[in-house]
Order: C-alpha cells, then sequence, then structure tokens
C-alpha cells in the first residue's frame, strides 16, 4: 500500500511539472507551431525561456496618437510620447485602455516616471515637461540644452540626452551636471547603477551613475538603439532587430526582427512594450 501511495504521489509530481494528466499522452508541438487544435492548449517550453517570443503569442496593439515614440511605465499605467502630434498618451497597461491624452512641447521624443510624475523630452522645443501621473497636469517644463531626446531616471536624478551630452535633473527642475559622450542619443536606461547609452552606429555606452564615468561601449548587434530598456535582469533594445544584451559584459544575448518601425521600448513587469512609430500604434510581447 505505501508503495502504490509513493508511485501516486511521484506520478502527480511528474504530471504537475509537465503539464499532462497521469494516463493521457501529451501530443507534442515542434517549436513554434501552433498547439493542436483539438482539446487543451499544450505546453510550450520556449515560453519560459523567452519570454513569450514565438509565433503561437501574438502582439497586441492599442492605437495612440501620431508618430508614437518613447514609452514610459508608472506602475499602472503605460505613457507613450506622441512626437506627431505633441501630446502624450495614457494607456491602462493591463488592458491598454486610454486614460486620457496631454499636451506637452513640441516634438515629444521619450518619457520616464520618477515615482510621482511623468517626464516628457520635448525634442524642438530644447525643453523637458514634468506632468503629474495621477492626472496628466503639467508641473513644470525645464530648459535643456540642444535637442533633449533620451530620458531616464536612476532613483535620484533624471538623466536627459542632448544627441552629444547627457544632463542631469533634480526632480526640482535643476541641473546638476552635464557628461560628454558620442553623437546621436535618442535614449537612455538605468539598470540599477550604471546609466546606458545609445550610440549612432549600433553602440551602447555604460555610464557609472553615481559620477558619470565612462566604463566602456558594446556593440548592440542589429538594434540601432532607437529604444532601450531594462527588465530587472537584462537591456531590450528596438530599431531594426528586437535585441537583449546582458548588462554586465553587454553580451547580446538574443534577437529578431518586428514587422514595424519600433522605436522606443519599455518593460511593465512582465511584458516588453515597443511603439511602432509607421504603425501609430504600442505592441504589447
Amino acid at each position: 500500500m505505501k508503495r502504490l501511495l509513493v508511485i501516486v504521489t511521484l506520478s502527480l509530481i511528474i504530471a504537475a511539472a509537465t503539464g499532462t494528466k497521469p494516463g493521457h499522452a501529451q501530443e507534442a508541438s515542434a517549436p513554434g507551431q501552433q498547439p493542436p487544435s483539438s482539446g487543451a492548449p499544450q505546453a510550450n517550453p520556449l515560453k519560459v525561456a523567452l519570454l513569450k517570443w514565438y509565433p503561437a503569442n501574438l502582439t497586441t496593439s492599442f492605437k495612440v496618437g501620431e508618430q508614437p515614440y518613447g514609452l514610459a511605465f508608472d506602475g499602472a499605467n503605460m505613457w507613450v510620447s506622441n512626437n506627431g502630434d505633441n501630446t502624450v498618451t495614457k494607456l491602462r497597461a493591463s488592458d491598454g485602455k486610454k486614460l486620457g491624452e496631454f499636451a506637452v512641447g513640441q516634438v515629444p521624443f521619450n518619457a520616464a516616471f520618477d515615482g510621482e510624475a511623468i517626464w516628457v523630452t520635448n525634442t524642438q522645443g530644447a525643453s523637458v515637461t514634468k506632468l503629474r501621473a495621477s492626472d496628466g497636469k503639467v508641473l513644470g517644463t525645464f530648459p535643456d540644452n540642444g535637442a533633449p531626446a533620451g530620458i531616464v531616471f536612476d532613483g535620484t536624478y533624471v538623466w536627459v540626452a542632448n544627441f552629444d551630452t547627457v544632463t542631469r535633473f533634480k526632480r526640482d527642475g535643476t541641473q546638476a551636471g552635464t557628461f560628454k559622450v558620442a553623437r546621436g542619443l535618442l535614449t537612455l536606461a538605468f539598470d540599477g547603477a550604471d546609466i546606458w547609452v545609445p550610440n549612432n552606429g549600433g553602440t551602447v555606452t555604460k555610464l557609472r551613475a553615481s559620477d558619470g564615468e565612462n566604463l566602456g561601449t558594446f556593440g548592440a548587434g542589429n538594434a540601432d538603439g532607437s529604444g532601450i530598456a531594462f527588465d530587472g535582469e537584462n537591456l531590450w533594445l528596438s530599431g531594426g532587430d528586437i535585441v537583449e544584451m546582458r548588462p554586465s559584459d553587454g553580451k547580446v544575448l538574443f534577437q529578431r526582427p518586428l514587422n514595424s518601425s519600433q522605436q522606443g521600448v519599455a518593460f511593465d513587469g512582465a511584458n516588453i512594450w515597443v511603439a511602432g512609430w509607421g504603425a501609430d500604434s504600442v505592441f504589447k510581447l
């Protein structure tokens, strides 16, 4: 009796791990194929390893403003900067419902969340706009050098890229340092210790957040750095292919094309979001 109980228990453990039921063989599906049409959907082992990157999972898109570029997540909602109509769209991340659209400066490029407010770079306005995340009210517009584009918050400072320099802002809008980097900076990312700056030519520069020191430049595969985001473990870059990069050494871990002209990238704790500039939509992967 004890031996039978052990066998049954082991069978249940194995069934839980493999997604099968005792006494029923699991139908095999080749990687990347749709599950069999009859019966319950079968487990795809690639789902865990590739963060849903396989053809059986389709992207979901949501209509926003004209020419969406930058993305920022505030813990519940996704903010999209639309550089074709000088607005920012607020979408509920759980279902993509539009919660509002707010006017900002000229040609807004990217956005960042500082825990309370959304910051948006106005590339043709040489300024940065700060909006209250709860209702989109403008809390201030602060001048910046050149044509600000990339932006990220490191827990203390807001970093803004100006094509050949990166400027740090305090949360009250005053500047706290400027650092020289390569040309062509459209986006920025923070990995918990360092700022990542995509450059023209498919490379990324790593700056130490504490003092702005340059820690190295790394190849970004087939991504041109139009967008970059950190998912808690790795970096994701867009423009050309979607590329996953390890921040410790800059190694490219994964890349694949996306059928859209991609720009900004953001992570909401579960999914990667990509702005489809040519489609006036954002894609949830």
